[in-house]
């Protein structure tokens, strides 16, 4: 396992910009319906896709994919242009747990699911 220091000697990770959301407050499983559609797009084709999609995704995924793309040219000099959705997902976070109280003194649990979204983009070769 390398080092934060030795990995940028080395220059790793150079090739891509990522992004990284934590604890949304949406089901990871809302989020990857929109994340399927927009890997291995190019990023204005994400962009028209996630802009027109109704899904409460969608706008969270825009501001990410905006900010992966911001991190691939201001801090890794790539070309935006060239640049594509190479990899996305979305894993399951620390789950809410509610109650809602239900007839005769009894109780429902209600899960308000988190995720971690991250995005990558990388440039075509």
């Amino acid at each position: 396992m390398l080092t934060k220091k030795e990995r940028k000697a080395l220059g790793i990770g150079k090739d891509r910009g990522i992004a990284t959301l934590r604890y949304a407050r949406i089901s990871p499983r809302k989020v990857k319906i929109v994340l399927d559609l927009i890997k291995n797009k190019d990023i204005g084709e994400a962009y028209a896709i996630l802009r027109y999609t109704p899904k409460a995704a969608s706008e969270i995924l825009f501001k990410l994919l905006k900010s992966a793309e911001s991190n691939a040219v201001n801090n890794n000099d790539l070309n935006r242009d060239e640049l594509y959705v190479a990899d996305c997902y979305a894993n399951q976070g620390p789950t809410l747990k509610r109650i809602r109280p239900r007839a005769r003194g009894r109780a429902n649990r209600i899960r308000k699911r988190t995720s971690h979204i991250t995005i990558v983009v990388k440039e075509r070769e």
